[in-house]
Protein backbone atom coordinates (compact mmCIF):
# COMPACT_ATOMS: atom_id res chain seq x y z
CA UNK A 1 0.00 0.00 0.00
CA UNK A 2 1.27 3.41 -0.80
CA UNK A 3 2.30 5.35 1.92
CA UNK A 4 4.26 8.52 0.96
CA UNK A 5 2.46 11.75 1.41
CA UNK A 6 0.95 13.32 -1.75
CA UNK A 7 2.21 15.71 -3.87
CA UNK A 8 -0.56 17.82 -3.97
CA UNK A 9 -1.27 18.17 -0.36
CA UNK A 10 -3.12 21.36 -0.19
CA UNK A 11 -6.38 19.87 1.31
CA UNK A 12 -4.58 18.04 4.23
CA UNK A 13 -2.40 20.85 4.95
CA UNK A 14 -5.49 22.98 5.14
CA UNK A 15 -7.64 20.61 7.69
CA UNK A 16 -4.63 20.67 9.79
CA UNK A 17 -4.28 24.73 9.56
CA UNK A 18 -0.93 24.46 8.26
CA UNK A 19 -0.21 27.27 4.96
CA UNK A 20 -1.20 25.85 1.51
CA UNK A 21 -0.44 27.57 -2.03
CA UNK A 22 -3.91 28.27 -2.78
CA UNK A 23 -7.26 27.26 -1.41
CA UNK A 24 -7.89 23.49 -2.32
CA UNK A 25 -11.57 22.47 -3.73
CA UNK A 26 -13.34 19.44 -3.77
CA UNK A 27 -17.14 19.03 -4.52
CA UNK A 28 -19.15 16.37 -2.89
CA UNK A 29 -20.90 14.13 -5.23
CA UNK A 30 -17.94 15.33 -7.30
CA UNK A 31 -18.21 11.47 -9.19
CA UNK A 32 -21.85 11.43 -10.05
CA UNK A 33 -24.28 11.62 -12.37
CA UNK A 34 -23.86 15.04 -14.00
CA UNK A 35 -20.66 13.64 -15.79
CA UNK A 36 -21.35 11.73 -18.91
CA UNK A 37 -18.61 9.58 -18.52
CA UNK A 38 -20.19 8.59 -14.74
CA UNK A 39 -23.34 7.54 -16.46
CA UNK A 40 -21.67 5.01 -19.10
CA UNK A 41 -20.06 3.70 -16.47
CA UNK A 42 -22.87 3.14 -14.30
CA UNK A 43 -24.80 1.42 -17.70
CA UNK A 44 -21.73 -1.16 -17.85
CA UNK A 45 -22.50 -1.80 -14.01
CA UNK A 46 -25.77 -2.70 -14.25
CA UNK A 47 -27.61 -0.85 -11.88
CA UNK A 48 -26.09 1.60 -8.70
CA UNK A 49 -25.59 -1.04 -6.17
CA UNK A 50 -23.33 -3.12 -8.96
CA UNK A 51 -21.54 -0.36 -9.37
CA UNK A 52 -20.48 0.23 -5.57
CA UNK A 53 -19.88 -3.27 -4.90
CA UNK A 54 -17.29 -3.64 -8.00
CA UNK A 55 -13.68 -1.78 -6.90
CA UNK A 56 -12.45 -1.43 -10.34
CA UNK A 57 -15.64 0.56 -11.18
CA UNK A 58 -15.90 2.24 -7.91
CA UNK A 59 -12.28 3.55 -8.96
CA UNK A 60 -12.80 4.13 -12.48
CA UNK A 61 -15.52 6.76 -11.25
CA UNK A 62 -13.72 7.82 -8.05
CA UNK A 63 -11.18 9.10 -10.69
CA UNK A 64 -13.35 10.59 -13.31
CA UNK A 65 -13.64 14.30 -11.79
CA UNK A 66 -9.87 14.76 -11.19
CA UNK A 67 -9.01 13.60 -15.37
CA UNK A 68 -11.37 16.81 -15.96
CA UNK A 69 -11.14 19.15 -13.50
CA UNK A 70 -8.07 20.28 -11.33
CA UNK A 71 -9.20 19.22 -7.59
CA UNK A 72 -7.40 18.94 -4.53
CA UNK A 73 -9.09 15.63 -3.51
CA UNK A 74 -10.57 12.49 -4.49
CA UNK A 75 -13.33 11.05 -2.71
CA UNK A 76 -14.26 6.76 -2.30
CA UNK A 77 -17.11 6.19 -4.65
CA UNK A 78 -19.79 4.28 -2.29
CA UNK A 79 -22.63 5.15 -0.88
CA UNK A 80 -23.31 5.59 3.13
CA UNK A 81 -25.99 2.81 3.44
CA UNK A 82 -23.56 0.00 2.99
CA UNK A 83 -23.10 0.03 6.70
CA UNK A 84 -26.59 -0.65 7.27
CA UNK A 85 -26.92 -3.24 4.34
CA UNK A 86 -23.79 -5.28 5.77
CA UNK A 87 -26.09 -5.26 8.69
CA UNK A 88 -28.56 -7.24 7.10
CA UNK A 89 -31.43 -5.07 6.60
CA UNK A 90 -31.80 -5.89 2.91
CA UNK A 91 -30.77 -2.72 0.60
CA UNK A 92 -32.30 -2.29 -2.66
CA UNK A 93 -33.04 1.28 -4.93
CA UNK A 94 -36.53 1.30 -6.08
CA UNK A 95 -36.49 2.93 -9.43
CA UNK A 96 -37.33 6.78 -8.99
CA UNK A 97 -37.73 6.07 -5.17
CA UNK A 98 -34.37 6.14 -4.07
CA UNK A 99 -33.03 3.57 -1.42
CA UNK A 100 -35.20 1.08 0.36
CA UNK A 101 -34.70 -1.56 3.35
CA UNK A 102 -35.94 -4.78 3.24
CA UNK A 103 -36.29 -5.21 6.92
CA UNK A 104 -36.60 -1.65 8.41
CA UNK A 105 -35.72 -1.93 12.52
CA UNK A 106 -39.22 -0.75 13.81
CA UNK A 107 -39.34 -4.12 16.12
CA UNK A 108 -37.30 -4.39 19.59
CA UNK A 109 -36.71 -7.86 19.31
CA UNK A 110 -34.78 -6.88 15.62
CA UNK A 111 -32.86 -3.98 17.55
CA UNK A 112 -32.02 -6.15 20.45
CA UNK A 113 -30.30 -8.83 17.52
CA UNK A 114 -28.66 -5.76 15.76
CA UNK A 115 -24.56 -6.32 15.47
CA UNK A 116 -22.20 -4.47 14.04
CA UNK A 117 -20.66 -5.93 11.34
CA UNK A 118 -17.18 -6.08 10.59
CA UNK A 119 -16.31 -4.16 8.16
CA UNK A 120 -13.38 -6.72 6.19
CA UNK A 121 -15.89 -9.66 6.16
CA UNK A 122 -18.59 -7.49 5.06
CA UNK A 123 -17.64 -4.48 3.58
CA UNK A 124 -14.29 -6.05 1.65
CA UNK A 125 -15.27 -4.69 -1.74
CA UNK A 126 -15.19 -0.89 -0.30
CA UNK A 127 -11.79 -1.85 1.05
CA UNK A 128 -10.62 -2.83 -1.94
CA UNK A 129 -12.15 0.02 -3.91
CA UNK A 130 -10.03 2.12 -1.17
CA UNK A 131 -6.48 0.40 -2.12
CA UNK A 132 -7.10 0.13 -5.78
CA UNK A 133 -7.86 3.79 -5.64
CA UNK A 134 -4.78 4.96 -3.70
CA UNK A 135 -2.92 2.79 -5.98
CA UNK A 136 -4.39 4.69 -9.43
CA UNK A 137 -4.20 7.97 -7.74
CA UNK A 138 -0.56 7.27 -7.16
CA UNK A 139 -0.26 9.83 -4.51
CA UNK A 140 -1.29 13.20 -6.83
CA UNK A 141 -3.35 14.01 -4.25
CA UNK A 142 -5.14 12.65 -1.44
CA UNK A 143 -7.66 9.85 -0.92
CA UNK A 144 -11.20 10.81 1.53
CA UNK A 145 -13.00 7.78 3.33
CA UNK A 146 -16.46 8.79 4.49
CA UNK A 147 -19.70 7.29 6.78
CA UNK A 148 -22.81 8.66 6.98
CA UNK A 149 -23.49 9.45 10.92
CA UNK A 150 -25.33 7.26 13.21
CA UNK A 151 -28.09 8.95 13.34
CA UNK A 152 -28.77 9.50 9.50
CA UNK A 153 -27.93 5.82 9.00
CA UNK A 154 -30.37 5.70 11.90
CA UNK A 155 -33.20 7.32 10.05
CA UNK A 156 -32.58 5.55 6.90
CA UNK A 157 -32.99 1.80 9.13
CA UNK A 158 -35.68 2.75 10.43
CA UNK A 159 -37.99 5.10 8.21
CA UNK A 160 -36.92 1.89 5.79
CA UNK A 161 -36.16 5.04 3.15
CA UNK A 162 -35.94 8.51 2.60
CA UNK A 163 -38.72 10.15 4.23
CA UNK A 164 -39.96 14.07 4.61
CA UNK A 165 -41.43 13.98 8.19
CA UNK A 166 -39.51 11.09 9.90
CA UNK A 167 -42.23 10.25 11.64
CA UNK A 168 -40.85 6.57 12.85
CA UNK A 169 -37.76 7.37 14.08
CA UNK A 170 -38.92 10.45 15.67
CA UNK A 171 -41.88 8.68 17.26
CA UNK A 172 -39.22 6.29 18.72
CA UNK A 173 -37.01 9.34 19.96
CA UNK A 174 -39.50 10.49 22.00
CA UNK A 175 -41.40 7.53 22.94
CA UNK A 176 -38.82 4.92 23.18
CA UNK A 177 -35.78 6.68 23.29
CA UNK A 178 -33.86 3.42 24.95
CA UNK A 179 -34.28 1.43 21.34
CA UNK A 180 -32.97 4.54 18.92
CA UNK A 181 -30.08 4.50 21.78
CA UNK A 182 -29.46 1.02 21.04
CA UNK A 183 -29.28 1.71 17.42
CA UNK A 184 -27.52 4.19 17.43
CA UNK A 185 -24.53 2.72 19.77
CA UNK A 186 -24.15 0.00 17.49
CA UNK A 187 -24.47 1.74 14.16
CA UNK A 188 -21.51 3.84 15.80
CA UNK A 189 -19.43 0.80 16.90
CA UNK A 190 -19.70 -0.05 13.52
CA UNK A 191 -18.78 3.45 11.83
CA UNK A 192 -15.90 3.96 14.16
CA UNK A 193 -14.91 0.62 12.80
CA UNK A 194 -15.54 1.13 9.11
CA UNK A 195 -13.45 4.49 9.21
CA UNK A 196 -10.66 2.73 10.87
CA UNK A 197 -10.68 0.45 7.85
CA UNK A 198 -10.68 2.84 5.34
CA UNK A 199 -7.83 4.45 6.87
CA UNK A 200 -5.89 0.96 7.16
CA UNK A 201 -6.26 0.56 3.29
CA UNK A 202 -5.21 4.29 2.07
CA UNK A 203 -7.71 6.74 3.36
CA UNK A 204 -5.87 9.99 4.02
CA UNK A 205 -8.70 11.39 5.54
CA UNK A 206 -12.50 10.67 6.74
CA UNK A 207 -15.50 13.00 6.32
CA UNK A 208 -19.05 11.82 8.36
CA UNK A 209 -21.96 13.13 6.74
CA UNK A 210 -24.58 14.12 9.27
CA UNK A 211 -27.47 14.67 6.56
CA UNK A 212 -30.42 14.85 8.89
CA UNK A 213 -28.80 15.85 12.13
CA UNK A 214 -30.64 19.46 11.20
CA UNK A 215 -33.72 17.92 11.33
CA UNK A 216 -33.02 17.34 15.12
CA UNK A 217 -34.60 19.56 17.70
CA UNK A 218 -32.04 21.60 20.08
CA UNK A 219 -31.64 19.46 22.98
CA UNK A 220 -32.35 16.24 20.48
CA UNK A 221 -29.09 16.61 18.29
CA UNK A 222 -27.47 16.84 21.58
CA UNK A 223 -27.97 13.82 22.27
CA UNK A 224 -28.96 11.58 19.57
CA UNK A 225 -26.46 12.88 16.83
CA UNK A 226 -23.98 15.11 18.18
CA UNK A 227 -22.49 12.37 21.28
CA UNK A 228 -22.31 9.82 18.68
CA UNK A 229 -20.07 11.98 16.42
CA UNK A 230 -18.18 12.69 18.71
CA UNK A 231 -17.78 9.42 20.44
CA UNK A 232 -16.54 8.08 16.89
CA UNK A 233 -14.22 10.85 16.29
CA UNK A 234 -12.63 9.72 19.78
CA UNK A 235 -12.33 6.21 17.84
CA UNK A 236 -10.85 7.10 14.78
CA UNK A 237 -6.99 6.34 14.34
CA UNK A 238 -5.38 10.41 14.47
CA UNK A 239 -2.42 8.86 12.73
CA UNK A 240 -1.77 6.10 10.36
CA UNK A 241 1.86 5.30 9.28
CA UNK A 242 3.49 8.69 10.72
CA UNK A 243 0.47 10.62 8.92
CA UNK A 244 -2.07 12.57 10.74
CA UNK A 245 -5.68 11.57 9.54
CA UNK A 246 -7.48 14.72 9.47
CA UNK A 247 -11.32 13.94 10.67
CA UNK A 248 -14.35 16.21 9.08
CA UNK A 249 -17.81 16.33 10.11
CA UNK A 250 -20.73 18.16 7.87
CA UNK A 251 -24.14 18.25 9.99
CA UNK A 252 -26.62 19.58 6.96
CA UNK A 253 -29.11 22.28 8.47
CA UNK A 254 -26.04 22.20 11.63
CA UNK A 255 -25.31 25.84 11.91
CA UNK A 256 -26.96 26.23 15.02
CA UNK A 257 -24.68 24.24 16.30
CA UNK A 258 -21.05 25.35 14.85
CA UNK A 259 -19.16 25.62 18.48
CA UNK A 260 -20.22 22.71 19.54
CA UNK A 261 -19.64 20.96 16.31
CA UNK A 262 -15.84 22.28 16.34
CA UNK A 263 -15.60 20.80 20.07
CA UNK A 264 -16.18 17.72 19.19
CA UNK A 265 -12.46 16.99 18.15
CA UNK A 266 -13.12 16.94 14.49
CA UNK A 267 -10.41 18.94 12.29
CA UNK A 268 -12.57 20.29 10.01
CA UNK A 269 -16.34 21.12 10.18
CA UNK A 270 -18.38 21.38 6.38
CA UNK A 271 -20.95 24.20 6.49
CA UNK A 272 -24.13 24.00 4.15
CA UNK A 273 -24.92 27.13 2.16
CA UNK A 274 -27.09 28.65 4.92
CA UNK A 275 -24.00 29.68 6.89
CA UNK A 276 -21.70 32.79 6.35
CA UNK A 277 -18.79 31.66 6.00
CA UNK A 278 -17.25 34.40 7.79
CA UNK A 279 -19.10 34.79 10.67
CA UNK A 280 -18.83 30.53 10.96
CA UNK A 281 -15.19 31.49 11.31
CA UNK A 282 -15.87 34.53 14.10
CA UNK A 283 -17.40 31.53 15.85
CA UNK A 284 -15.74 28.90 15.79
CA UNK A 285 -11.88 30.71 16.02
CA UNK A 286 -8.97 28.83 14.88
CA UNK A 287 -10.23 26.03 16.77
CA UNK A 288 -11.22 24.22 13.51
CA UNK A 289 -11.08 23.97 9.91
CA UNK A 290 -13.76 24.94 7.81
CA UNK A 291 -15.39 23.48 4.71
CA UNK A 292 -17.72 25.25 2.29
CA UNK A 293 -20.04 26.19 1.24
CA UNK A 294 -21.12 27.29 -2.05
CA UNK A 295 -24.24 26.90 -2.89
CA UNK A 296 -24.74 24.28 -4.99
CA UNK A 297 -27.83 25.81 -7.22
CA UNK A 298 -25.15 28.44 -8.29
CA UNK A 299 -23.39 25.90 -10.55
CA UNK A 300 -26.54 26.45 -12.90
CA UNK A 301 -25.35 30.23 -13.35
CA UNK A 302 -23.61 31.49 -15.76
CA UNK A 303 -19.59 31.24 -15.35
CA UNK A 304 -19.70 35.22 -14.64
CA UNK A 305 -21.96 34.63 -11.70
CA UNK A 306 -20.21 31.05 -10.77
CA UNK A 307 -17.55 33.10 -10.66
CA UNK A 308 -18.92 36.05 -8.90
CA UNK A 309 -20.57 33.78 -5.82
CA UNK A 310 -17.69 31.08 -5.38
CA UNK A 311 -15.33 35.07 -4.92
CA UNK A 312 -18.08 36.32 -2.12
CA UNK A 313 -17.44 32.68 -0.27
CA UNK A 314 -14.01 33.26 -0.38
CA UNK A 315 -13.67 36.25 0.38
CA UNK A 316 -16.28 36.21 3.76
CA UNK A 317 -13.95 33.43 5.42
CA UNK A 318 -11.14 36.44 4.71
CA UNK A 319 -7.31 34.56 3.53
CA UNK A 320 -6.90 33.64 0.49
CA UNK A 321 -3.35 32.99 -1.88
CA UNK A 322 -0.05 31.80 -0.40
CA UNK A 323 0.00 31.15 3.24
CA UNK A 324 -3.62 31.04 3.98
CA UNK A 325 -4.82 28.48 6.06
CA UNK A 326 -8.20 26.95 7.48
CA UNK A 327 -10.64 26.76 4.45
CA UNK A 328 -11.48 23.95 2.50
CA UNK A 329 -14.01 24.92 -0.85
CA UNK A 330 -16.93 22.97 -1.44
CA UNK A 331 -20.45 23.19 -2.21
CA UNK A 332 -22.79 23.35 0.90
CA UNK A 333 -24.51 20.35 -0.39
CA UNK A 334 -23.89 17.41 -2.92
CA UNK A 335 -23.67 18.74 -6.36
CA UNK A 336 -26.95 18.23 -8.07
CA UNK A 337 -27.14 15.81 -11.35
CA UNK A 338 -28.52 18.79 -13.59
CA UNK A 339 -25.07 20.58 -12.92
CA UNK A 340 -23.30 21.41 -16.50
CA UNK A 341 -19.84 20.09 -16.38
CA UNK A 342 -18.45 22.73 -17.63
CA UNK A 343 -19.35 25.44 -14.82
CA UNK A 344 -17.65 22.94 -12.69
CA UNK A 345 -14.41 23.94 -14.47
CA UNK A 346 -15.16 28.11 -14.24
CA UNK A 347 -15.56 26.95 -10.26
CA UNK A 348 -12.17 24.93 -10.03
CA UNK A 349 -10.30 28.02 -12.01
CA UNK A 350 -12.29 30.42 -10.03
CA UNK A 351 -11.08 29.04 -6.58
CA UNK A 352 -7.30 28.17 -7.67
CA UNK A 353 -6.68 31.82 -8.88
CA UNK A 354 -8.52 33.64 -6.16
CA UNK A 355 -5.69 36.20 -4.42
CA UNK A 356 -7.12 39.33 -2.56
Amino acid sequence: MPDSRPRNDNFLRALLKKPVERTPIWLMRQAGRYLPEYCATRQRAGDFLSLCKSPDLACEVTLQPLARYDLDAAILFSDILTVPDAMGLGLYFETGEGPRFQRPLREESAINRLLAPDPRERLGYVLDAVRTIRKALDNAVPLIGFSGSPYTLACYMVEGGGSRDFRHIKTMLYARPDLLHRILDVTTEAVIAYLNAQIECGAQAVMIFDTWGGSLADAAYAEFSLAKLQNIVAGLHKTWEGEKIPSIIFTKGGGLWLEKIAASGCDGVGLDWNVNIGDARRRVGDKVALQGNLDPNVLFAPPETIKAEAIKVLTAFGVSGPGSTGHVFNLGHGISQFTPPEHVEALVETVHNFRF
